[in-house]
């Protein structure tokens, strides 16, 4: 992870520095080092297979990151603008690393950790000073997934929210905040759908492979160009009501039940796009034109497949 992050800020012209917090001796050094910076270097050159940039830029690039020694952490960290932790996901080594890391950072320094699973609350108060404390996570490849989440802690002050949300999008990410809680936003929906999957070739209802390309036709087709809550306006969340209800009964799990907050809209007539009102406002909006959009992005997407097939005359 701390290597993609690399990527991304010396794609976007910022100097890196990748910090070696583990004691090691010179040889031992020489070739993390080696395999890091060959790491970074491989994924750019692919970027520019891929169009995104000249292979004549690659080293341009590669000079602005450096590999360094855990005896030198001290004068990397002091001079960096924001500090991202990277290391195993285990609670007492984060925070070992935090509290050294806010140590030896300078006075205006930013602290992040990229934790997948922690809580922000259960690292901040081994940062001296946690106010400038928060996580941010990464979704894997991070020089290539566009959204990061922000999970500001009880003692986050709100402007270093802004601007490490600020500074994330301009290196050309998409940065949405969530509230201190397991599993973020990606990662909770995630783990229900891929475990769902996982249950249904369990269950025989069709091959891995056919629900793959459900999901790759079907589901994440769709989602591609509108959000889960977006999508649920347009059909209508009366209808997603009734549809959980069967479900629930069907499968014999309360796993499908819709949450209360559908029947709460249903109640107050916020079903969707056709009444004006669900989980997004749409008053004096153009529904229709709204409803092109959203179909010629969908369009575009099977161009992108290869799906966009002229008519029979």
């Amino acid at each position: 992870m701390g290597r993609g992050i690399a990527v991304a800020f010396a794609y976007a012209g910022h100097r890196v520095a990748i910090v070696d917090f583990k004691p090691r001796d010179a040889g031992m050094f020489e070739a993390l080092a080696d395999e890091a910076l060959n790491e970074i270097r491989n994924t750019l050159m692919s970027l520019s297979r891929f169009g995104l940039l000249a292979s004549r830029d690659v080293e341009q690039i590669m000079a602005r990151v450096r590999v360094m020694p855990e005896i030198e952490a001290a004068a990397a960290l002091d001079e960096a603008a924001i500090i991202f932790e990277g290391v195993p996901e285990v609670l007492d080594v984060k925070r070992d690393a935090l509290a050294r890391a806010s140590q030896l950072a300078g006075s205006t320094a930013i602290i992040a950790s990229t934790t997948s699973t922690i809580l922000v609350d259960d690292l901040s108060s081994a940062v001296e000073r946690p106010e400038r404390f928060l996580n941010v996570h990464w979704l894997n490849p991070a020089y290539l997934i566009p959204l990061v989440e922000i999970s500001p802690g009880a003692a986050t002050d709100p402007a270093i929210t802004t601007q490490v949300k600020a500074l994330l999008e301009g290196i050309g990410k998409v940065p949405v905040v969530c509230a201190a809680t397991p599993g973020y936003i990606v990662p909770r929906i995630q783990a229900l759908a891929m475990n769902e999957a996982a249950r249904m070739v369990e269950e025989g209802v069709a091959s891995a492979e056919d629900i793959d390309k459900a999901i790759k036709y079907g589901f994440g087709f769709r989602y591609a160009t509108m959000g889960l809550l977006e999508f649920i306006d347009w059909g209508g969340g009366d209808i997603l009501y009734y549809a959980s209800r069967y479900l629930e009964g069907a499968l014999h799990s309360d796993r499908y039940r819709a949450p209360e907050v559908i029947s709460r809209n249903m109640e107050a007539g916020r079903i969707g796009m056709r009444a004006g009102a669900g989980f997004l406002d749409y008053a004096g909006k153009d529904i229709e034109g709204w409803r092109e959009q959203r179909l010629a992005a969908l369009v575009e997407l099977l161009r992108h497949f290869g799906l966009a097939r002229p008519p029979v005359i």
